[in-house]
């Protein structure tokens, strides 16, 4: 597909060009079929992780990975060509990329980061061949993470770690983590410090990673714990003090909000020949076609029919209101369209998902182990999981009083 897109500029339409044609011919065929460790359900095998990251490597080499990331840090020089690789890579339903490297890790470094850091990590970043971690819950520093207490104390030109994260997404395979410390007990927001630390060369030492078993019966994340885990202070991110200004900027791009760098993303995570997400197209409607409903099917149901559209009603909106945050004259407050991405999106996931219990019925309780799950217990998974994602990144309640205290202008609640 070379069709002209309208709005790409001359260079966005060459390099769509180039991009179509590339994924055509070098699209990875299918994953290992052991996608997950035996030994820890949920936990990517290590054979998936090396084909994700073969796959990565591949597309950053072809210059569909940081294309907008200046070259000197391994990036490509161009401008905000990364989406249209994106949309390629997406409309081929090709595998996505591992870990949080590129969604927050490398932006976050190349806005606060040293000439040094930017140097040595972003290009491994992009190319994926090095695997990382995000350290900021903790126990009783969940959606209020400048409550973290994990404390970093300098002697010489390093600083010793004690503490514990949780919740932390690929601790279990991870090299590096961008963690969140506290550097000074005197002054909540103004005592904080970003620093990057090895893992996979502190296990067993001065790190223990544990995991954390979900409801989904997975071992997905983990807990973290440090014990005078050693970093040079040239592996601290921006100046001691100013870690809560960091997290915002990482909290951003995680959000997709981040001034303008587009994130590299493929498509889903664990297929190679799918579509890159579960769509109403290709998800919803597909399962209402096939699930038996009085004789006919779910999809003849006007019932289910209008709650389909209702969600794709919302997630068109969705999307829409994606395109307009790329627009700085149509967004009034920084931070509204942020914080409206992530409160929508988790919740829409999660409606969608009960929706599809709905249209399977009975059939909703066969598990992912039930050989007659329909499309192998897929949607009750998607269901469990799909909690977590209105609780990560701040829960649904503290977005809406943040959107309500720091959009909107509305007084604190008591």
């Amino acid at each position: 597909m070379n069709e002209k897109v309208v709005g790409d500029t001359p260079e966005q339409a060459e390099f769509r060009a180039y991009c179509s044609e590339w994924v055509s011919k070098n699209r990875p065929g299918p994953p290992p079929a052991d996608r997950t460790s035996k030994t820890r359900p949920g936990v990517m095998s290590q054979a998936m992780i090396d084909y994700l990251q073969t796959w990565q490597k591949s597309a950053y080499d072809a210059g569909l990975v940081g294309c907008d990331y200046p070259k000197e840090y391994g990036g490509g020089g161009r401008t905000d060509c990364q989406r249209v690789a994106n949309q390629e890579m997406q409309r081929v339903g090709t595998p996505g990329f591992p870990d949080i490297a590129l969604q927050e890790g490398a932006a976050t470094l190349l806005t606060h980061g040293s000439e040094m850091l930017k140097k040595r990590f972003i290009p491994k970043m992009l190319s994926g061949e090095e695997i990382w971690c995000q350290g900021f819950s903790e126990p009783n520093a969940g959606s209020d993470v400048a409550n973290a207490q994990t404390f970093a104390e300098k002697k010489g030109d390093t600083w010793v770690i004690n503490g514990q994260k949780i919740w932390t997404s690929w601790a279990e395979s991870a090299d590096w983590m961008i963690l969140l410390c506290r550097t000074d007990r005197s002054h909540k927001h103004k005592g904080l410090t970003y620093f990057i630390v090895p893992i996979k060369a502190e296990l067993g030492k001065s790190i223990e990673v544990r995991p954390l078993v979900k409801m989904t019966g997975e071992a997905g994340f983990n807990e973290v714990f440090f014990k005078d885990l050693e970093t040079p202070d040239s592996y601290r991110i921006d100046d001691v003090g100013k870690g809560w200004a960091v997290v915002i900027t990482t909290l951003m791009f995680e959000r997709d909000a981040g001034g303008g760098i587009v994130a590299p993303a493929a498509g889903s995570r664990v297929s190679a020949g799918e579509p890159s997400a579960t769509t109403i197209e290709t998800g919803i409607i597909r399962l209402a076609k096939k699930s038996p409903r009085n004789g006919k099917t779910a999809a003849d149901d006007a019932v289910i029919r209008d709650r389909i559209m209702q969600i794709a009603i919302r997630q068109t909106g969705f999307s829409q209101t994606n395109r307009r945050g790329a627009i700085k004259g149509l967004v009034d407050h920084p931070m509204r369209v942020a914080m409206q991405v992530k409160l929508v999106a988790s919740e829409i996931s999660q409606d969608r998902a009960a929706l599809s219990l709905d249209i399977e019925g009975a059939a909703s309780s066969l598990y992912t182990a039930d050989k007659n799950a329909p499309d192998g217990g897929t949607w009750p998974h998607h269901y469990l999981s799909s909690f977590g994602m209105t609780i990560a990144q701040g829960t649904s309640e503290i977005q809406r009083n943040q959107i309500g205290e720091r959009v909107l202008g509305m007084p604190k609640s008591k």
